[in-house]
């Protein structure tokens, strides 16, 4: 834990993936809750990288000094983001999180190696699940991540994929006549029949990744003496939750539940 004073009586959660950065304001207490909702949050395209948004975004919902808890898979954005903040927001409390500060036990050799996403969704999930069952967590991200946690509450590893934008990325640019198509936002499935070369490409991206995360839930669920409860967070989840069953639950902010619920476990062991 990389930290400077965090005694604000506001918190924002800073979730920095390899696409968008997004943050959540969490307002003190907000922890108590079943599962704590940022009161306000926005997302940051990294293709439109203006860190000058969140002063805005900040200066009517947040003028006084806040902590940051920062989760973060992009290097160069953290070292962006962290000194942006020292710059124009020095009275602000730092702390970058690892693996070893969440309130999480990882049942692998390497915890470290483990993206600190995939570990703060599993530190929000344990807030949600039964006592007695597992838990499944697919987040529909830059990559897709299907993990498993165990009844006790171990989060125990599980698969990475590419996500649906990333896929047709790669369609596109390693194919000579396949167009370039936009899948950042399903609102709906789209048919499975597809009757020229975009529709055919759509079909394949979406139910491509829907497919495999049937199988991907369905492998990691043998075995176990009661099926997991299954989660969904992430850009596509939407349109994707309801395909999955009727018990699976969509969690739009889950990531950064799981940093706010980290902060205020750290804080109780401080004794703030």
């Amino acid at each position: 834990m990389v930290s400077m004073s965090n005694s604000a009586s506001s918190l924002i959660a800073a979730d920095l993936g390899n696409n968008r950065i997004k943050l959540g304001l969490f307002r003190a207490g907000a922890a108590g809750a079943a599962l704590p909702e940022p009161d306000a949050w926005m997302a940051i395209v990294h293709a439109e990288p203006n860190l000058d948004q969140i002063a805005a975004w900040l200066s009517d919902r947040a003028p006084e000094p806040v902590a940051w808890w920062i989760g973060s898979v992009n290097r160069p954005t953290t070292t962006r983001l962290i000194d942006w903040l020292r710059a124009i927001r020095p009275g602000d409390g730092i702390t970058l999180l690892a693996a070893r500060d969440l309130p999480l036990a990882v049942a692998l050799e390497r915890p470290d190696m483990v993206g600190i996403d995939r570990l703060l969704d599993a530190v929000a999930v344990n807030r949600l699940r039964a006592p007695d069952r597992g838990a499944i967590i697919v987040d529909l991200g830059s990559a897709i991540t299907v993990d498993l946690v165990s009844p006790g509450g171990a989060f125990l590893g599980g698969s990475i994929q590419p996500g649906i934008a990333m896929s047709a990325r790669a369609l596109h640019e390693f194919t000579d006549l396949l167009p370039w198509i936009d899948m950042k936002d399903l609102a709906a499935p789209p048919p499975a029949l597809g009757t020229a070369t975009e529709p055919a490409m759509r079909s394949g991206l979406f139910w491509g990744a829907v497919g495999g995360v049937r199988q991907l839930i369905e492998r990691l669920s043998e075995g176990l003496e009661k099926a997991p409860q299954v989660f969904l967070s992430g850009g596509a989840s939407p349109a994707v939750a309801e395909l999955l069953g009727p018990d699976v639950c969509h969690v739009p902010h889950l990531t950064l539940a799981g940093i706010a619920l980290t902060a205020a476990s750290a804080e109780a062991r401080a004794g703030y």
